[in-house]
């Protein structure tokens, strides 16, 4: 399944997907095919299907969107692009790093729009100006006994517990 598919769709393009799904599930294409020609899971393809024949074509067609609206305007997130691009020593910091930390400053004093830095994060990825880090596993070392179930203070040669073999 192609994900950057799935990211970059916007609201419009999603529904298109879903209604031309939907009439290639009226011409009889199988839930299967759907999901391998649209990019989607086998799920989602049942998914709209069930929604298709319960409840028809209006059903997969898009809602209004959920969820808090931006505070900044179309405009400000095109100027915090600009911004983003400019030296943050232009907006009187002492080096060439931009952190989240300082594009927050720059967004309350610029928008007067107060956001935490974790959202300006994601704000920043949204846009396009920063790529997000993956998730990384911090590497635990099991203690001995771990490989084990029983704890560490399990007399393991008793032979209810660890049974010879004849």
């Amino acid at each position: 399944m192609n994900v950057d598919t799935q990211i970059s769709l916007n609201r419009e393009e999603m529904e298109r997907r879903r209604l031309e799904a939907a009439q290639d599930l009226l011409n009889g294409l199988s839930q299967s095919k759907v999901a391998r020609k649209f990019s989607v899971s086998r799920t989602t393809a049942s998914r709209w299907y069930r929604a298709l024949a319960n409840k028809g074509v209006d059903s997969l067609k898009r809602r209004k969107a959920t969820g808090r609206p931006s505070r900044l305007t179309r405009e400000q997130l095109t100027r915090l692009a600009q911004i983003y691009s400019e030296a943050p020593i232009a907006h009187g910091f002492p080096d060439e790093h931009w952190t989240t930390a300082r594009m927050a400053v720059v967004i309350e004093s610029q928008f007067g729009v107060r956001y935490d830095r974790d959202h300006v994060g994601r704000l920043l990825c949204k846009l396009g100006l920063r790529e997000r880090k993956p998730r990384t596993q911090q590497a635990i070392t099991a203690p001995p006994y771990a490989t084990s179930r029983y704890s560490p203070n399990t007399d393991l040669s008793r032979p209810e517990i660890s049974p010879s073999v004849a």
